[in-house]
């Protein structure tokens, strides 16, 4: 793949240069802050653009890969071949009655506070989730009790032909960090969210003790990925890993959290191999002492970097 030739296709599709980036370092787009170049970087502004960047690349055979906020996302320091699909731009809201409408951009946190601003409950799960619109759908992101799946009515994607579809609740598979998306292969471009009229008031108070919960445990004085791992059948992760005395345990400038074991945090100047070498060491001690399959929750994408 020539960078600079597709590059000019891109550009001859209407999408303007400031839009279109090569070599551009993935790291800003992480929360772990790691991650290596992206070969072409582009950011579009409208879902007919998004559509016409996934056809092309489907047509030639172009990698493709859709980067929402990366916050349960690690991106090996050799970064990503072909096209980086960044929809950070698309983030519009509005709200039509008990519904609220948001594209895949949009960080789920800015959507439950403007469910909160229209008087709507149902959205006060994903008060502390960081990632975006288009990441809770793609993994039916949840927390305390609630989880998308609870109040997604409908949703706008682009399949892999780049036609844009609508899809309802019943065609969207949503289960335990799991959807069509992540199995059929859709780009979200909006989420359409169904709620209900509440007092504010309680709606506040909720979001707070949620709030407070998450400092409380979670380590959110460092860059991390979020939770690592998926809770295994009849076990806690992280209680798996403190029981295994991994607390404090480094590699590199990555440790296991000594707030909450499942979570690693960047102390100093980590990397993305420091990250996996760490998730990995974490697997083989867990199974080791307890005999229990440690899945990764966080995806993990992009090339090893060349030695």
């Amino acid at each position: 793949m020539n960078k600079q030739e597709v590059r000019s296709d891109l550009l001859n599709m209407m999408l303007k240069e400031e839009h279109v980036k090569i070599d551009e370092k993935l790291s800003t787009y992480t929360f772990t802050h790691t991650g290596g170049k992206a070969d072409l970087f582009v950011t579009p502004q409208t879902y007919e653009e998004v559509g016409k960047i996934v056809a092309y690349a489907n047509r030639h055979q172009v990698p493709l890969t859709i980067l929402g906020r990366g916050s349960n996302l690690i991106i090996r320091d050799g970064g990503i071949r072909g096209i980086v699909v960044y929809c950070g731009c698309l983030n519009q809201m509005k709200c039509e009655g008990e519904t609220i409408i948001a594209q895949s951009g949009a960080s789920i946190i800015d959507v439950s506070r403007f469910a909160l601003a229209h008087a709507l409950t149902g959205l006060e799960f994903a008060c502390g989730i960081p990632g975006s619109v288009g990441g809770a759908l793609y993994m039916n992101a949840g927390a305390y009790g609630g989880e998308t799946a609870d109040v997604l009515h409908a949703a706008v994607v682009v399949d892999a032909s780049g036609s844009i579809l609508r899809l309802e609740d019943n065609e969207l598979e949503m289960g335990y960090r799991h959807s069509a998306f992540s199995q059929k292969g859709y780009l979200a471009l909006e989420g359409t969210f169904v709620l209900k009229k509440a007092d504010p008031v309680e709606i506040k108070q909720e979001m707070d003790r949620l709030t407070e919960l998450r400092e409380l445990k979670q380590p959110l004085e460092y860059p991390s990925c979020g939770s690592v791992f998926k809770r295994p059948t009849g076990y806690f992760a992280g209680k798996l890993i403190q029981d295994s005395g991994l607390q404090g345990t480094r590699i590199g400038g990555v440790e296991v959290s000594t707030k909450h074991a499942g979570f690693m945090v960047n102390v100093d100047h980590g990397t993305a191999s420091d990250y996996i070498h760490l998730i990995r060491h974490v697997q083989e001690t867990v199974k080791k002492k307890f005999g229990v399959n440690l899945e990764t929750e966080v995806k993990i994408i992009g090339e090893e970097p060349k030695s």
